[in-house]
């Protein structure tokens, strides 16, 4: 499929930071201060991810928030002032339901910011070196899939690993070995759309819904695609994993 002149370029596409969570298991840390902005080798931690795709020439952003979400809301506003010609826009679930809506429920409520294509990351995922190509955007583009995840080697607090990776670059449900999702992705809108998501566009009801069983329905039908990454990767989910990654030079 050729891709059309009027069509916006890879670089306009938007990047979607997870950072609603509440980071339960991170307390007493996140008592006080959201997840994405506990520090890591001096940096907020969703500086690292912006960092990156800003690098690869993206510059548009959607953060949503719920859990102390003005700190995340305060940092988007100076971080946009410190980029020129970057766009920050803040999805605020807490101000708007009381809650955080999940990763489809957020996607979801966040979508008319979104467009028909756009990466999805946790606020909470140490990646420093990931390459965010706009060849891969062009080519998940170009493809008939819902997804293009990225996988990554299972580590120690996950080993039986989330999903499986085809000879052909599919993502399984079902296969003898896994790997654990890095929660990097390129997504198209119509995943969060019927028949494949039931919540109403715009998730103007504030349905708080996981983005797992989206992925499994599109995988089963062929429509998830993937790829392994073996790059530096850390999920920062404990002050132990934390305090690693401070440590290390």
């Amino acid at each position: 499929m050729t891709r059309l002149a009027t069509e916006p370029s890879a670089a306009s596409i938007p990047a979607m930071l997870l950072a609603a969570g509440r980071g339960m298991r991170m307390r007493p840390l996140t008592d006080h201060t959201p997840k994405p902005l506990l520090a890591v080798q001096g940096q907020p931690l969703m500086q690292w991810p912006l960092a990156s795709l800003l690098a690869a020439g993206f510059r548009r952003f959607v953060v949503n928030t719920a859990w102390l979400g003005e700190q995340i809301d305060a940092f988007c506003t100076d971080w946009q002032a410190q980029h020129a010609g970057t766009q920050v826009t803040v999805s605020r679930e807490g101000q708007d339901f009381g809650y955080a809506l999940e990763t489809a429920g957020g996607i979801a409520r966040a979508l008319p910011l979104l467009g028909d294509v756009f990466w999805v990351l946790a606020g909470d995922v140490y990646v420093p070196g990931f390459p965010f190509s706009q060849a891969s955007v062009a080519q998940f583009k170009a493809s008939d899939k819902l997804a293009h995840i990225w996988l990554v080697p299972n580590p120690a607090h996950n080993p039986r690993g989330d999903f499986g990776l085809s000879a052909q670059g599919l993502a399984l449900n079902d296969a003898d070995e896994k790997h654990t999702y890095s929660t990097i992705g390129l997504y198209r809108r119509e995943l969060f759309e019927p028949p494949w998501c039931e919540i109403l566009p715009g998730n103007p009801q504030g349905t708080a819904e996981p983005l797992a069983p989206l992925l499994r329905r599109a995988m089963d039908a062929g429509r998830v695609s993937a790829e392994l990454y073996t790059g530096p990767w850390v999920d920062v989910g404990t002050p132990q994993r934390l305090d690693a990654l401070n440590r290390a030079v």
